[in-house]
């Protein structure tokens, strides 16, 4: 049961898998909301330039039915007329054909948004299947599209019949009237009755509209399984990642490893911490922290150490501080300086004796370390503190 409910597209898109949609060229479309739209335009350019577009019409006709004698004598008069009367009835067109191209590009923003992908021009030879084409054939969404097309037809072809059938009386006049009064009535009808199955398809798309939104979103829901295999993907798979910081980390070590033969002292607690300090000439900082390390680390610090000459010194209680205070990298903390202060002195003191000689510097008998800065310390204070002072 648990594998069937991750398996269970219950969960709503994630941003990746709808941007990879949009990529794939997947996007909700309504078909009847850009028809809806590209027919309203039509209709709109009708009513507000009709009357212009039909006198203009009137006129080329008119000239195209004329001829001069000089036209008749030369050919290629005719000719050049014949491509004025195109140019003129691009130019009446032009208006109402620029409505519906903005009509039509600006339906994709209503639902959507405009998209280009290249993937979706990209060949797609699984669409040539015969077995994928006749299950798309009886499918759900097959089935929906056909009652969406008779429903359309249908509701379209009442409004048409209950225009005509009240407009019957003004149908039957326009045997009577003359051919220029009847010709503008007629246009007047058509229009009405263009207009009123416009709207009537105002029904379709605001039905249509929404349907194909909640399609669209249930079609993009993710199992929980999906929902983990993309975050492995997105965030990467948790064994790699642990792969990688473990060599960030061996480098690291690595880094910090060529640093120690830098050092001027390695402070040893001895045997489980191990701080190398170095504090350079003409600093005007405190001392720094090249490198830091328990047991194994620690063993290869004094290693390196060791062979190229650095001083080691135990001090159990700074080097426990150091360890669990400094950063690698960094300054100490100023409530050690006085402590590395210690070390330092004695070892440049060494250096001195070892290059001219005189007498051997003792090691510093004690090295100060607040309490609060030595881990031990406060671990045995946080002990007793939690024994019972009536015992």
């Amino acid at each position: 049961m648990a594998e069937e409910s991750d398996l269970e597209k219950t969960e709503p898109a994630s941003e990746r898998r709808i941007e990879k949609a949009r990529e794939e060229g997947d996007v909700p479309r309504s078909r009847e909301l850009a028809t809806f739209m590209v027919l309203m335009a039509a209709t709109l350019g009708f009513w507000m330039s009709g009357p212009a577009m039909l006198s203009q019409l009137k006129h080329i006709v008119t000239k195209g039915l004329s001829f001069e004698r000089t036209q008749v004598l030369d050919p290629s008069r005719l000719g050049i007329e014949f491509v004025q009367q195109v140019v003129d009835l691009f130019l009446v067109f032009m208006p109402l054909i620029g409505l519906l191209m903005l009509a039509a590009l600006g339906s994709p923003l209503l639902i959507g948004g405009w998209l280009f992908s290249a993937k979706a021009l990209g060949p797609n030879f699984g669409k040539l299947n015969p077995m994928q084409g006749l299950g798309n054939m009886i499918s759900i969404k097959a089935l929906i599209e056909l009652f969406k097309a008779i429903g359309k037809t249908a509701l379209v072809g009442v409004v048409a019949w209950f225009i005509v059938a009240s407009q019957f009386d003004a149908i039957f006049v326009l045997v009577s009237q003359t051919p220029a009064v009847s010709s503008v009535h007629q246009g007047h009808l058509l229009l009405v009755c263009f207009t009123a199955m416009v709207a009537a398809l105002a029904i379709i798309a605001l039905i249509d509209a929404p349907y194909q939104m909640i399609h669209y979103k249930n079609k993009l829901m993710m199992s929980r399984e999906d929902v983990r295999q993309e975050a492995k993907e997105s965030d990467g798979n948790p064994e790699t990642k642990a792969k990688i910081r473990s060599q960030q980390r061996e480098m690291a070590r690595r880094r910090m490893m060529s640093e120690v033969p830098t050092a001027d002292v390695v402070v040893t607690n001895p045997t489980h911490y191990a701080v190398a300090l170095k504090y350079p000439e003409h600093a005007n900082h405190a001392p720094l922290v090249i490198a830091k390390g328990m047991n194994e680390v620690a063993a290869r610090i004094r290693e390196i150490a060791t062979e190229h000459h650095i001083v080691l010194m135990e001090a159990p209680p700074l080097a426990r501080a150091l360890y669990q205070h400094a950063e690698l990298g960094e300054e100490i903390p100023a409530p050690l300086y006085t402590a590395v202060a210690q070390v330092l002195a004695y070892v440049f003191q060494l250096r001195t004796w070892q290059a001219y000689g005189g007498d051997e510097p003792l090691l510093p008998e004690q090295v100060s370390v607040p309490p609060d800065m030595d881990p031990l310390e406060t671990k045995n204070n946080e002990s007793s503190s939690n024994i019972d002072p009536r015992i």
